[in-house]
């Protein structure tokens, strides 16, 4: 699957990349891309891209990576939302709602009712 995406080039501490169209397959630092469509230069923010062959890719089936779209997007080339392409947060192991579903269950022992808690009739718990 060909895929449209951004390659880093440059030195180290200045970050530069080229837009390429390329298979999925290859590593992005391979070189071996099939068409250079542009340019991003991210210390002075400037762009390039040619939207002619970005659309035509995009009519042969290729698909676009979650930062090339959201600089196209930026570009107004596409009319579309932006996709969020920060990684995903892992929830917390246990929410408070769980929590109280695990001592409704059973699972999970609930704390020992205090002397005040404890219902005539029944036994003190033991200690």
């Amino acid at each position: 699957m060909l895929m449209i995406r951004l390659q880093r080039v440059g030195r180290k501490h200045d970050p530069t990349f080229r837009v390429v169209v390329t298979e999925k397959a290859r590593g992005p630092r391979s070189g071996r891309s099939i068409e250079v469509l542009g340019f991003y230069d991210a210390r002075s923010g400037k762009r390039n891209v040619n939207p002619e062959r970005v659309k035509y890719w995009l009519g042969e089936g290729a698909k676009l990576s979650a930062t090339v779209h959201n600089f196209l997007v930026d570009a107004k080339l596409l009319d579309a939302k932006k996709v969020n392409v920060l990684p995903k947060t892992r929830p917390s192991p246990v929410t408070p709602a769980e929590e109280v579903v695990r001592v409704a269950d059973g699972n999970s022992t609930p704390e020992t009712p205090k002397e005040e808690e404890t219902k005539e009739g029944e036994p003190e718990p033991a200690i």
